[in-house]
């Protein structure tokens, strides 16, 4: 099972999204992050953050919103650590990989977004910290269940 991150930059009534610019999940709309390496969650999800888009976020300013475990058929092919954060030093700039575009919370794309995030994200961004599970067919591509309890 591997470990990922994502994280999603909020300022007042907007939420910084990535387009996905090559790679897997191109064409998709996306918060911040991926794999942990050899380190600590929150190291991971930092470390993504300043390469994907370049700033600079404290461990501290993470605010843990999710997590979600992903299926395929039965298998447990990765647990998801979703953050939020509202404070960050630098600007966020296009990189090889993603394109930062700002969007208003009532204008998310969720039509451009992978299928399982528009289940949890709206969740997410209502203020509750979650717990889910997304299990997929075979294929990867048929979500069969999604279920989520509340986080304490």
């Amino acid at each position: 099972m591997k470990i990922s991150t994502l994280c999603f930059l909020l300022k007042e009534k907007e939420i910084l999204l990535a387009m996905k610019k090559r790679g897997f999940g191109q064409g998709k709309w996306n918060g911040y992050g991926g794999k942990v390496e050899n380190e600590e969650i929150k190291q991971g999800a930092t470390r993504e953050v300043r390469e994907e888009i370049g700033v600079i976020i404290e461990k501290e300013k993470l605010q843990e919103a999710a997590v979600i475990n992903f299926y395929m058929a039965d298998n447990h092919f990765f647990e998801c650590h979703v953050f939020l954060v509202q404070e960050w030093s630098g600007t966020p700039v296009e990189t090889d990989e993603m394109k930062p575009q700002w969007f208003a919370l009532d204008q998310v794309p969720f039509h451009d977004m992978w299928p399982a995030d528009q289940m949890w994200i709206p969740i997410v961004l209502s203020g509750k910290k979650i717990k889910a599970t997304v299990q997929f067919d075979e294929t990867g591509t048929v979500i069969q269940k999604f279920k989520w309890e509340k986080w304490e």
